[in-house]
């Protein structure tokens, strides 16, 4: 078999593989707060931090600032008493919320997660 042609055929069964560069590629996600409101914005999946903090910022609303951004993870805000706040992330949901909660009751009374989000990787 020629070079030329293994190569092709090399081609044509990476070409069937069932991963992608976009399910290679990081994930990024972001969650925006607002303290004075107690506003909050979130995305996942973005393919850069800015574009996901540019997300979060975007549904949050004014007076807005991103407090937490992750990659290939999942971030989780906890609110309490006077919009006191903790964030935290992790490589599961639990985990991130545990960290939340922890950094939340350093700062307030009354924690509870307000919102959490994943990547898909």
């Amino acid at each position: 078999m020629s070079r030329l042609r293994m190569a092709g055929t090399l081609m044509g069964v990476l070409a069937l593989m069932p991963w992608s560069t976009r399910a290679m590629a990081d994930n990024y996600g972001a969650i925006a707060f607002s303290q004075s409101t107690g506003a909050h914005g979130y995305s996942n999946d973005y393919r850069t931090r800015a574009a996901a903090e540019r997300r979060a910022l975007e549904e949050c609303g004014r007076d807005c600032e991103v407090v937490l951004w992750f990659v290939n993870a999942c971030g989780a805000l906890a609110t309490g008493d006077d919009n006191g706040y903790g964030t935290g992330w992790a490589g599961g949901r639990r985990a991130a919320e545990a960290i939340a909660l922890s950094a939340c009751h350093s700062n307030a009374t009354n924690c509870g997660i307000l919102r959490w989000v994943c990547t898909t990787r």
